[in-house]
């Protein structure tokens, strides 16, 4: 299944639904006479019709354009350089890759959310056309073809929501509604600018409710089948009631349409960081300053751990929260403030939702000994802070250099299907590995291994197995040996290549 339109979960560039909630309960269905055909008995209180509540929520719902110009290289024209060259006089001559711009825009929802004309949209219909910045220009038009110039008043790219504002009085708005309160199986209705088809009302159901597709580390997505298309983005999902429930955001296709699985951020997720917006504050996150990892099927087993609990951290940032509780690489933390880590109720998730200077306890396990720490939470560094101490946050703990370095080169390949080397300076160097960085090189893959499915490949750099430092050909051989003396049916490497951020990754013991 691939993805459409938008950032790693199928943004809905361009888009907006809303959903709206009923409370049907169970039909029933009466029983066929031969030869005759009954349809469902729906309950008292479900809609026969949605016309008074689309005719009552419409005009607060917006169509949102934006536009913004950006530098690309100018094409030299074949046709335009051969006049030239024939002395053509009104032919200018281009200055072949020198930048022109070019205006790119995007089209989408949005809904009033006060009278005097304060707007909630997606992040992504706002942002510039690179990912960073604001484009130049955003129009909201409203429902009787009416537009304004807005204003971005602010943005929250990691929950992927942006408030603008317009000068208008005595405007049609909508409130938030309390999206905890939804249940699957709820009716939602969704109004938006589909495929810019402005004024757009759809209806389906809550189909699934704490929707974590990977978009970003705080999906908590509520999942309907209402349709939802390139256009929906940033538009609302209404209850019954016609409250906000969810800001239409993302959706699975395999075509790039609707095929009845779309997403929205409550409203229960998205009020707070809206409220600091309009204050002028920023949004603020609890922070431990920990890289984690999830632990996969394998990645668990290497470490004697049932799947899907706790993750596993792969890298301590230098001076942070975490760091000052001992919280060590390599660590599995499996609670956070009496809270289960979980794919569900992921480490990042879970700490973003703790007030910044609250001490938490925190169950990890270290070198299979459970033990808690306490740690004190800190506030999340802005994006582009995060990416600025990436270096710093992901360097490798350093090796004993002394330690005895195996000459030529001892496989693996029986265990675990691959082979090493000791790696030199000079081989760092061509593989561009960091100084930091002490381990053994993967000189050789079995391509029927699971090393290999597991995506290893010649040149990797193996700084530990299962915790235990690999200096040498010897000593990865040695931790293999020690896991399978251990009953273990697989090992976890810690694994750097090239310049990239490490990793650990599970790998299945060969059967002897």
């Amino acid at each position: 299944m691939r993805y459409a339109y938008g950032i790693t979960a199928a943004l809905l560039l361009g888009g907006t639904a809303l959903t709206l909630t009923s409370h049907v309960a169970g039909a029933q269905v009466a029983q066929n006479e031969p030869g005759t055909i009954s349809s469902a008995t729906p309950r008292p209180n479900a809609p026969m019709s949605f016309a008074d509540l689309a005719a009552r929520l419409q005009p607060a719902v917006v169509n949102i354009s934006t536009e913004q110009r950006i530098a690309v290289a100018r094409q030299r024209d074949p046709m335009e350089e051969m006049l030239r060259q024939f002395g053509n006089p009104g032919t200018p001559t281009p200055e072949g890759g020198t930048p022109v711009t070019r205006p790119v825009g995007s089209l989408g929802s949005g809904f009033i959310i006060s009278p005097d004309g304060y707007v909630v949209t997606n992040n992504h219909l706002v942002q510039g056309a690179r990912g960073t910045g604001t484009v130049d220009e955003v129009t909201v038009t409203l429902t009787n073809r009416r537009e304004y110039k807005a204003r971005i008043v602010g943005r929250d790219p990691a929950t992927d929501l942006a408030l603008l504002k317009i000068d208008g009085a005595n405007l049609p708005f909508v409130r938030f509604g309390d999206s905890a309160r939804a249940r699957v199986g709820d009716w939602i209705v969704a109004i938006g600018n589909p495929l810019g088809l402005g004024g757009t009302v759809t209806a389906g159901i809550v189909s699934a409710i704490g929707r974590n597709i990977g978009a970003t580390q705080y999906d908590r997505f509520i999942q309907t089948d209402a349709a939802i298309n390139r256009g929906n983005s940033g538009g609302p999902m209404f209850d019954l009631n016609g409250n906000v429930i969810g800001i239409n955001t993302a959706l699975y296709s395999e075509t790039g349409g609707n095929i009845g699985i779309g997403f929205a951020i409550p409203a229960d997720q998205a009020r707070p960081v809206i409220d600091s917006l309009r204050r002028g504050q920023r949004v603020s996150r609890g922070y431990l300053g920990v890289g984690p990892q999830p632990l996969d099927e394998t990645l668990a087993e290497s470490l004697g751990l049932p799947k899907n609990r706790g993750e596993l951290v792969r890298s301590v940032q230098a001076g942070g929260a975490a760091a000052r509780a001992g919280i060590q690489q390599g660590d599995v933390i499996l609670r956070i403030g009496g809270r289960d880590v979980t794919p569900d109720e992921t480490l990042s998730y879970i700490v973003a939702q703790q007030p910044v200077g609250t001490r938490i306890p925190i169950e990890l396990i270290r070198n299979g000994q459970r033990r808690t720490v306490n740690a004190v939470v800190g506030e999340r560094p802005t994006e582009e802070e995060i990416a600025r101490l990436a270096g710093v946050a992901e360097e490798l703990p350093d090796a004993d250099s002394t330690a005895p370095q195996s000459r030529g080169q001892v496989s693996t390949r029986e265990s675990i299907g691959v082979s090493v080397v000791a790696l030199t300076p000079q081989i760092a160097q061509t593989l561009r590995i960091p100084t930091t960085v002490r381990g053994v090189v993967i000189s050789a893959v079995d391509p029927s291994s699971d090393a290999a499915a597991r995506g290893l490949q010649r040149g990797d750099v193996i700084v530990s197995i299962n915790g235990r430092p690999t200096l040498s050909a010897d000593d990865a051989a040695g931790a293999v040996g020690e896991a399978r003396r251990a009953g273990r049916g697989a090992v976890r490497l810690f694994v750097q290549r090239g310049s990239e951020q490490p990793r650990y990754v599970g790998i299945e013991l060969a059967r002897s």
